[in-house]
């Protein structure tokens, strides 16, 4: 043995690198490679993103995209596609896109992985068998559109994951963009055919607000609908109007102030009890509305109760506040560490920067909400949210949600945001399994009140699922009637009088109360009262 320990100490904590930390890992691998005996330079493994995606090719390739929910799919491909390009939402994932995601797909994947993939194996074998392309008439026309991760999850492993299905289901070569390293396809002498430029980031983000709002209104108005199914008509009728203007860049606030008055024209009856249900969890797990969380949201309007859904626009402000804790801790470190490399260039300048973005995303929401009649909703407080999640989990851990799913636990308690909280996790989320069934534990033992509920999803145990949700929601009925027999009881009018007002300005759709308790019933008896 060349090297000892204490003189591999002895040179890794003298003079100025006795903070370098890079220093020290350098010196510790140098030392144990000399004990192996290994002497060859070690490599880096490369995943090479196979063909390439130029402008030229972009009037003859289709982008397919199919991440979130339908409406804001639809809404992407409708806002990319008035930038030129072809775009193609896929299906909604099923269970035959599981399946053929766990027959080519590696097994170890988690559910979004398995239904995601299998869901692009199974439209271009549509393709194949269906329209008579040929394998590679398909590789040749066609690129998956998609968002990606570095991890810690297996998040980051989606590219690679993708390529081994398409490569074992006889797709070798199809091209994969992801939106932050889209720009690593070969290009040659050409344009890149994804052009990320400002307009192309503006334009999805218009769209993803703009899904936000609708979705939270459809979740608003269906349950207390007088006419079955008028609410679906009213919301299709809005998602028309909106794709027509991203597709033609009209105005979206003109736009959106239209299907307002379509919205509003949707008679409904809030006077009646009912509870709201937060969900909560892995992100496609909780937003995805088919076979992958069991049509939960679904199921749950069919058992009585008014959906919260999260926003997307919540989780672009948390990859925001991500982005800020992360470079202001690197600053913290450099003041002891002054030879460790800058997260950014000019700190300073991107804090600035920052602030400006959360301050746009904040009142471009704002904006939307109030052009299509979502009164009354606020985004979740980043800064807060990690306060109160600090305690359970460290805000330095990544992966998933992060801590962010244990703030929104605390805060939905806190401030009676909702009766009941689900937190739905895919089978085989490392992330959030780890936080609802562990650390959310201690939440609710510190708040016992909370009515919280974790599930995991499989693809075939909904009827598991479906029976401990019912045990849950007789909880947040209960909770929710006495809410509103409470209010009833504290206000000086009669029930009589409450109900006659209450139906007169609140029929229309887009009508709803200010926050006071959980239950819209609830809140609409203490806004009468004054």
């Amino acid at each position: 043995m060349k090297t000892s320990q204490n003189e591999y100490q002895g040179s890794v904590f003298s003079g100025q690198d006795h903070y370098n930390i890079e220093a020290q890992v350098k010196a510790f691998a140098d030392a144990e490679r000399e004990k192996l005996g290994i002497t060859e330079k070690p490599k880096q493994w490369f995943d090479p993103a196979p063909g390439e995606f130029t402008r030229s090719q972009r009037a003859h390739t289709t982008l397919l995209f199919n991440n979130i929910t339908i409406m804001h799919d639809k809404l992407v491909e409708a806002g990319l596609t008035s930038l030129g390009y072809n775009m193609r939402v896929l299906d909604e994932p099923d269970n035959e896109a599981l399946r053929l995601g766990k027959e080519f797909g590696n097994r170890g994947q988690c559910n979004p992985t398995h239904y995601l993939s299998g869901n692009l194996i199974k439209y271009l074998e549509h393709l194949h068998h269906d329209k008579g392309l040929s394998k590679q008439e398909i590789v040749d026309s066609h690129i998956l559109m998609t968002a990606g991760a570095c991890g810690p999850c297996r998040f980051g492993m989606y590219k690679t994951e993708n390529r081994k299905s398409l490569r074992d289901s006889g797709y070798e070569g199809f091209r994969i963009v992801f939106f932050q390293n889209a720009l690593n396809l070969k290009q040659g002498t050409e344009e890149a055919g994804l052009s990320l430029t400002p307009k192309f980031f503006i334009t999805i983000i218009k769209s993803l607000l703009t899904g936000d709002v609708i979705n939270a209104m459809a979740y608003r108005i269906r349950p207390y609908e007088v006419v079955a199914g008028s609410t679906n008509k009213a919301i299709a009728a809005c998602k028309e109007i909106m794709c027509h203007a991203l597709r033609n860049k009209k105005s979206i606030l003109v736009a959106l102030y239209k299907c307002r008055k379509v919205l509003n024209k949707v008679t409904v009856n809030r006077l009646r009890p009912k509870p709201k249900v937060s969900i909560i969890g892995e992100f496609w797990a909780m937003t995805t509305e088919g076979d992958g969380n069991y049509h939960l949201q679904k199921f749950l309007e069919s058992e009585g109760a008014e959906v919260d859904v999260q926003m997307v626009t919540a989780w672009i402000m948390y990859k925001i506040w991500e982005f800020e804790y992360d470079l202001r801790q690197r600053m913290l470190l450099r003041r002891s560490q002054p030879n460790l490399q800058p997260l950014v260039k000019n700190p300073m300048k991107s804090l600035v920067l920052i602030k400006l973005a959360k301050a746009i995303m904040t009142f471009s929401f704002g904006m939307f909400a109030r052009a299509i009649g979502l009164t009354g909703y606020h985004l979740p407080d980043m800064a807060e949210n990690a306060r109160l999640s600090h305690e359970y989990y460290s805000n330095e851990l990544r992966g998933g949600e992060g801590h962010m799913e244990v703030g929104k636990l605390i805060q939905i308690y806190k401030h009676k945001k909702a009766n009941l909280v689900i937190s739905v996790k895919p089978f085989g989320c490392m992330p959030s399994s780890g936080v609802s069934d562990g650390i959310q534990s201690k939440v609710t033992a510190r708040y016992p009140q909370a009515n919280f509920l974790p599930i995991e999803t499989s693809g075939d145990g909904a009827v598991n699922v479906y029976s401990r949700i019912q045990m849950a929601l007789f909880r947040a009925k209960a909770s929710a009637k006495e809410e509103f027999e409470t209010a009833i009881k504290n206000s000086p009018k009669s029930e009589t009088e409450l109900f006659d007002q209450g139906k007169k300005r609140f029929s229309g759709g887009t009508a709803y109360p200010a926050h006071v308790v959980s239950s819209t019933a609830a809140n609409i008896i203490y806004d009468l009262t004054g």
